[in-house]
């Protein structure tokens, strides 16, 4: 009995390139199953004669390439085209200096994963401010806004896991809801040029990258604690990760932080303590055609306000600001009492990829965020728990990208967004305020954006883009009659009442659309010697937000009366930033100088009058425009003076000028420099010592809106200053660390730092609650981190 089996078919191929659809020669191709190799030709071409039918198993190796491996039944002669990515070691080389570009052309820097842990008990502004030209409005010790060259709030784009953040940022005192544990490196872009995320990065941007994992089967993780004796806490971070070879990774992370009572260097700040609980998750699939990525996070905070801070009536702001200590110090405690800040915030997305032959990327991503914000002031007992304001905002998009990158030394991005947002204010019977500070609203965008980068020649890069958005927001607003017709409300917008008036209190419903075009060019250049030059202009503009059009009332964790105007027109801004940079780790250094113009800025400044309410006397607070610049330089210097010594400084010098009133801004940092020389020994686990000095001018030019209100107790009319600024001041920070092996696969690192190294008092201009008690004082820390 015989059996045979037909072996005269034919298995022939060619191979490509999936970038650009060149042929690729020398290509090895080899039948795993059975032993048989041969290579592709010039065009790409290759054949296997004389195969018998059954199972194929294919692989295909490349230089540079990923090697792709293919199974097929073979039951006849066979053609199949197979496409490679030819450039893929290259794209990796590129990408790793990448990392430090978001754009090719913008100028910005970069916090590492191991300087972001350096802050993993801190708040993302304390982190930031270790940058030249960024610093931060607090809101005493633990609510840290970041600032860039002078500006906050709405006016820069926080990206956070490339979903923009919304916590109803308007606030002076809302700190954005992120757990800096959780990301990876943190960006600062110092224009306007990253269109692809928003039109309205005046100050710039703010982008918290996660971090990358390689396709390898690996389980890996860590946990750090940091304890500290100033507000004798600190916290606890933990993150396992697990990749696949396939492609797929998972990611889990969770973090706490608890602190009692801050101290200033002669006494204690009461009810300045926080608490947070922190929770991330992640998981997605890679590869160089597709992926997608799915990301969800949960933080919750409750923030104490020191207690001395919160002032009844402006009598009691004038005699905070006389006293050298606060009216109210107690006891260490751990315990957050009214006034307080209690908020939560849920981010989730996924996004989705895929590579197409020929042409690029087109990539997909769904986002949405829920921020609750509750801010409780001290009240009669019976409503010492319902809180004073409370904001609900919900913010959903989907934004669709798609890089064409076929094309040699040319890469173009387009995409458009789709974005809605809904704001809800409790109900007047738990706030017993009558008009809420902020309005219920529901908020509409669309935009659509090209950028590209061209690289004219090995040294230089070009890069230009722009941008559209429209945004309508329509409110529900009640409008006490007499601020409605004071302010001309009633002929200027009769289309926004609706003639219900109750309790002499109007009802309206306003609607207001806004157009805003952005563009950017850029400009970087290379030359010998490691030197760069990048020029960057960013046309930006910047509808109002829902605080600067419908404030009108009692911001209790404020203590001020805000109002708005209905009157407002967006931003407009003009930006100019170039940079001559030397990145070498022997000698470096960036000189970068930047202006700013500001058509229509609008500014929050105090009234200079006291309102009466049931709860006394407050300063009015209102929002107005004017134009505006700021300009300054930013200056980084680094130095290796022998192979253990390291030096590094900086100094950033600003200045902003209100132009139609020929006068100063308001609240803009002053100039500030800072020193530090750090020995290292790789030899000796990898010890570090440093220390640290900081530097703080007083700031010299401010506007002058101190006024006079009357006392009811000495019954005489009071001068009341609360713009001048307090005295400059030099802080000198201790850093040490040190790393131990524990196994082939774990290792310790022990790092002991201490702040304000010399217990010095003090007080910063950009610090809301500076006339209420001094900054915190000396701080012990010590840092575990156990990587596994």
């Amino acid at each position: 009995m015989l059996h045979a089996q037909k072996c005269t078919f034919s298995f022939k191929g060619n191979i490509t390139d999936f970038h650009d659809n060149s042929s690729l020669a020398g290509a090895s191709v080899h039948i795993v199953n059975l032993n048989k190799f041969t290579s592709s030709n010039l065009d790409g071409n290759f054949e296997f004669d004389n195969l018998c039918s059954g199972v194929i198993n294919l692989e295909i190796k490349h230089l540079a390439c990923e090697t792709q491996k293919i199974t097929f039944n073979l039951t006849k002669d066979t053609f199949k085209s197979i496409t490679l990515e030819h450039h893929l070691e290259e794209l990796a080389e590129i990408l790793v200096k990448a990392d430090n570009k978001t754009e090719a052309t913008s100028i910005e820097q970069t916090l590492s994963k191991k300087e972001v842990e350096a802050y993993a008990d801190k708040s993302l502004g304390d982190a930031l401010k270790s940058l030249s030209g960024v610093s931060s409005l607090n809101t005493g010790n633990s609510i840290v806004k970041p600032m860039i060259h002078g500006l906050h709030s709405s006016r820069l784009l926080i990206i956070n896991n490339n979903v923009r953040q919304f916590d109803q940022e308007w606030g002076a005192e809302h700190a954005p809801n992120i757990d800096i544990n959780a990301g990876g490196r943190i960006k600062v872009i110092k224009g306007a040029n990253t269109l692809i995320y928003g039109s309205d990065a005046i100050g710039g941007l703010i982008l918290i990258r996660p971090d990358n994992y390689t396709r390898k089967d690996t389980l890996f993780g860590g946990t750090s604690t940091a304890l500290n004796t100033n507000g004798w806490g600190g916290n606890i971070n933990s993150e396992i990760v697990k990749t696949y070879q396939s492609g797929y990774y998972a990611k889990a992370q969770a973090s706490y932080k608890m602190f009692g009572d801050f101290e200033a260097a002669d006494y204690n700040l009461s009810n300045s303590g926080i608490k947070s609980m922190n929770a991330s998750g992640r998981f997605g699939y890679k590869s160089f055609e597709k992926g997608f990525d799915a990301y969800y996070s949960y933080v919750n905070n409750t923030i104490g306000i020191i207690r001395a801070a919160h002032v009844g009536n402006v009598n009691d702001l004038i005699r905070a600001i006389n006293r050298k200590e606060p009216s109210f110090i107690d006891d260490f405690s751990y315990a957050i009492d009214n006034p307080k800040q209690a908020i939560s915030h849920h981010l989730g997305k996924i996004e989705a990829y895929k590579r197409f032959k020929g042409l690029g990327k087109l990539t997909l991503q769904y986002d949405f965020q829920v921020n609750r914000r509750k801010e409780f002031d001290r009240r009669r007992a019976s409503f010492e728990d319902a809180p004073a304001a409370d904001f609900r905002l919900f913010t959903t998009s989907i934004q669709p990208n798609l890089k064409i990158d076929a094309v040699d030394n040319f890469v173009l991005n387009t995409g458009f967004l789709l974005r809605y947002q809904q704001n809800d204010s409790a109900n007047e019977s738990v706030t017993r305020i009558s008009i809420p500070l902020i309005p219920d609203y529901d908020k509409y965008e669309a935009g659509i954006y090209t950028t590209g980068n061209y690289k004219l020649n090995l040294n230089t890069t070009i890069s230009a883009g722009f941008r559209y958005d429209f945004s309508r927001i329509e409110a529900e607003k009640k409008y006490k009659v007499f601020d409605w017709e004071e302010n001309n409300y009633d002929e200027l917008f009769p289309e926004f009442s609706s003639g219900v008036i109750d309790n002499f209190e109007i009802y309206t419903s306003p609607k207001f659309n806004f157009h805003n075009i952005s563009a950017s060019l850029g400009l970087t250049s290379s030359f010998g010697n490691n030197f760069d030059f990048l020029f960057n202009y960013g046309l930006a503009s910047r509808m109002p937000n829902a605080s600067e059009l419908f404030s009108n009332g009692l911001h209790h964790s404020a203590a001020r009366i805000e109002t708005g105007s209905l009157l407002l027109n967006k931003e407009i801004a003009n930006k100019f930033v170039t940079s001559i940079e030397r990145k070498n780790q022997n000698f470096g250094f960036s000189i970068s100088p930047y202006y700013n113009h500001i058509k229509d800025f609008i500014q929050l400044i105090p009234a200079g009058e006291a309102l009466t309410t049931i709860r006394g006397a407050f300063i009015e607070w209102k929002y107005n425009q004017v134009d505006a610049q700021i300009f300054g330089v930013d200056i980084d210097i680094n130095n290796k003076l022998s192979d253990k010594f390291m030096y590094k400084g900086s100094l950033s010098l600003l200045r902003g000028d209100n132009l139609t009133e020929d006068t100063a801004l308001i609240n803009m940092p002053s100039t500030n420099f800072s020193n530090s020389i750090v020995y290292n020994n790789k030899k000796l686990n990898q010890l570090s010592i440093g220390i640290t000095q900081y530097t703080e001018l007083k700031q010299n030019r401010f506007p002058d809106y101190n006024f006079f209100t009357f006392n009811p107790i000495l019954q005489e009319d009071v001068y009341v200053d609360i713009s001048s600024a307090p005295s400059a001041f030099t802080l000198f920070h201790f850093n040490s660390s040190a790393n131990f092996k524990i196994s082939s696969t774990s290792s310790l690192n022990v790092a002991f730092n201490v702040e304000n190294l010399f217990n010095i008092s003090y007080r910063n201009y950009l610090n809301r609650l500076r006339y209420f008690a001094d900054e915190v004082g000396r701080n012990f820390n010590i840092k575990l981190k156990f990587n596994y």
